[in-house]
């Protein structure tokens, strides 16, 4: 299967947490591990942004290799080789959305865009008013779906992932619309940063569209089909 497998490894994850009782402090610990994951992938990213196949580099890097996208639920350790950024698994095996590798390269790729956006747009005159919410709102709009659309890969609900992630599309498809806008020329702020975002958009849909593939293999293997 391809590195972006459309189950993420979590088929009965749920389940198997069993007896696990965990206070409100413990979560919290397990939370801010699985935000270092997510900051993590965005540092290795931003190292890789100048390689044409950067998606997949990170993937290597963090140790999310073909094999380890697959129904066997490997890709859960964020265990990147040989590198001191890749925060340690020291902690119970449990699995929940936040360890989606889908979940991560969405949420890491959308946090490095809403920043840079957000401190550019709070500069006072460097961008017009309408761009500036208009793209925030059309950034959130697209990770808001894609998340939902990661929701419904979790609990193996590949049809209604399609049309999620079809949505989040749609959106993103929205955000390169506004900055394709004729007037984004006229403000050489907006122009450089437009330069820098396009690609890590283009990423997101490409992640997004391996996904829908593996998600519409799925729906059309032959339902008595283990293999």
């Amino acid at each position: 299967m391809s590195n972006f497998d459309s189950d993420g490894g979590s088929e009965n994850q749920w389940e198997d947490r069993g007896d696990l009782a965990w206070n409100e402090f413990d979560w919290e610990r397990y939370l801010r591990e699985q935000d270092e994951a997510i900051h993590c992938y965005l540092r290795f990213y931003e190292a890789c942004k100048g390689s044409a196949d950067r998606i997949d580099q990170v993937a290597e890097k963090i140790n999310w290799g073909q094999d380890d996208w697959s129904d066997e639920g490997e890709s859960e350790d964020f265990d990147a080789e040989e590198d001191d950024d890749a925060p340690g698994d020291d902690q119970e095996e449990v699995y929940t959305l936040h360890k989606n590798p889908i979940f991560i390269a969405t949420k890491a790729i959308y946090l490095g865009l809403n920043r840079s956006w957000e401190t550019l747009a709070s500069e006072a005159g460097k961008v017009p008013q309408s761009l500036a919410v208009a793209l925030l709102a059309s950034l959130h709009a697209g990770e808001e779906q894609a998340v939902q659309a990661i929701h419904a890969l979790d609990f193996g609900d590949y049809a209604m992932a399609v049309s999620l992630f079809k949505r989040a599309l749609s959106a993103l498809n929205g955000s390169l619309a506004l900055l394709n806008d004729d007037s984004v020329s006229r403000h050489r702020s907006v122009s450089v940063w437009r330069e820098d975002a396009l690609p890590r958009l283009f990423d997101l849909r490409e992640v997004w569209l391996r996904v829908i593939a593996e998600c519409r293999d799925e729906l059309d293997r032959p339902a008595d089909d283990e293999s």
